[in-house]
């Protein structure tokens, strides 16, 4: 059972939360990428929620079945562009920031810095935290698939 709405109790949190997103999806960082950072964070963070919302959405703008099944096992799977590859690299550094002495290590910074110019840079760094917080209000409340957060 969810234990409360954020939307309905924080409605301005919640809104200030959706114009991160809106700046997300007008920022230049490719949608494809937004979309695997998104689902594997939320894979990480263990929130059904927001891997269930993520997964339709990707799909509907076109992502194929092999890329969603695979993600959580992208270093693997043959499926990935090298940029995709370093943004879920420092999506996962960056979601398990608790996890080693150095949570994002200059080789993966690096990596990523190769791929996407500044900008980009800065939105993949917005969309890593933006979906950690999402993640963690999800989680948190007990979303449930197909409802609101």
């Amino acid at each position: 059972m969810t234990r409360m709405t954020v939307s309905e109790v924080a409605p301005e949190a919640y809104r200030a939360m959706s114009g991160l997103e809106r700046f997300l999806h007008g920022s230049g960082l490719p949608q494809p990428t937004l979309h695997l950072v998104k689902l594997r964070a939320s894979q990480i963070n263990g929130c059904a929620y927001c891997v269930n919302m993520h997964s339709a959405d990707a799909k509907k703008a076109g992502e194929t079945d092999e890329r969603l099944w695979s993600v959580a096992a992208w270093r693997e799977a043959p499926f990935y562009t090298d940029a995709e590859r370093a943004a879920l690299a420092l999506t996962e550094a960056a979601t398990r920031l608790a996890d080693r002495p150095d949570p994002v290590p200059d080789e993966i910074w690096n990596e990523a810095a190769k791929h996407y110019d500044e900008a980009e840079l800065a939105a993949l760094v917005v969309a890593i935290a933006t979906i950690n917080a999402w993640n963690r209000i999800a989680v948190t409340t007990h979303s449930r698939p197909g409802t609101r957060v």
